[in-house]
């Protein structure tokens, strides 16, 4: 027996709320060179912790842009969630 193909918005084995439709890999990049503006949690969905990126990113003239790069990262390796707490697809 085969497992079935990735199928958006139905559960999958191991999630029973099923797979975010976006990418983690998208995120994580969008975190790591846009991470000053929030880019990658506003694709997530996350915008209460974006706008905080933002706001200290532009409070700190660019240096709390470190906090988009870090969380960026994690996103690529660790994985991460959408606003409606779904694991980010590969």
């Amino acid at each position: 027996m085969t497992t079935p193909p990735y199928q958006p918005g139905y559960p999958q084995p191991g999630y029973p709320q099923g797979v975010s439709d976006k990418s983690k890999v998208v995120a994580g990049i969008l975190g790591i060179l846009l991470g000053t503006f929030g880019a990658g949690r506003f694709y997530t969905g996350h915008t209460k912790i974006a706008v905080l990126q933002l706001v200290v990113g532009v409070c700190t003239g660019g240096i709390g842009g470190l906090w988009g790069l870090v969380d960026g990262i994690l996103i690529l390796v660790n994985g991460g969630t959408d606003a409606q707490g779904r694991p980010l697809r590969d």
